[in-house]
C-alpha cells in the first residue's frame, strides 16, 4: 500500500515559509476604514448643504407663487405678476446653480486632498510591508539553505 501525503503538514510548512505580517494588514484595514469615514463625511456634508439649499429654493419659489396667484384688479396685473415671477426665478436659479457648483467644488477639493493623503499613507504602509516581507523571505531562504547543507 502506498502512504498518502499529509497535505495539512505540507501547507503548514509552506505557509510558515511565507509569513504574513498581520500588523501590516491591520494597519491597511485601519487606513482604509479611516479614509472611508472621511469620504463619507465629505459626501454627507455635501448632501446636507444641497438639501438645505434645495429646501430654501423651494420655500422661496412657493412664496413667490403665492404672491403671483392672488386675484388682481386688472388683466395687465396678471401679466406683470407672471413676468416678475419669471424674472425672479431666473435670477434665483442662476444664484442657486452657482451655490450648487460651490458645493460640488468643495467636495472635489476635499476628496482630492483626502485621496492624496491616503495615497501617501498607503505608499508608506506598502513600502514597510514589502521591506519586512523581503527580509523575512531572505531569512527563511538562509535557514533553508543552511538546513539543506546540514543534511
Amino acid at each position: 500500500m502506498t502512504k498518502t501525503d499529509d497535505f495539512s503538514a505540507m501547507m503548514k510548512d509552506m505557509m510558515g515559509a511565507f509569513p504574513v505580517d498581520t500588523k501590516a494588514m491591520e494597519g491597511a484595514f485601519k487606513t482604509t476604514a479611516t479614509l472611508s469615514e472621511k469620504l463619507s463625511s465629505v459626501a454627507l456634508e455635501a448632501a446636507k448643504k444641497s438639501t438645505e439649499l434645495s429646501a430654501a429654493w423651494t420655500k422661496d419659489t412657493l412664496a413667490k407663487m403665492a404672491d403671483m396667484s392672488k386675484a388682481k384688479a386688472e388683466p395687465a396685473d396678471y401679466a406683470k405678476a407672471l413676468s416678475d415671477f419669471a424674472s425672479a426665478q431666473a435670477e434665483i436659479a442662476a444664484e442657486n446653480a452657482n451655490n450648487f457648483a460651490e458645493i460640488a467644488k468643495k467636495v472635489q477639493m476635499d476628496t482630492v486632498e483626502l485621496l492624496m493623503a491616503a495615497g501617501k499613507d498607503f505608499s508608506q504602509d506598502a513600502s514597510a510591508a514589502v521591506k519586512k516581507a523581503t527580509d523575512d523571505v531572505a531569512a527563511n531562504a538562509k535557514k533553508a539553505t543552511a538546513a539543506a547543507k546540514a543534511k
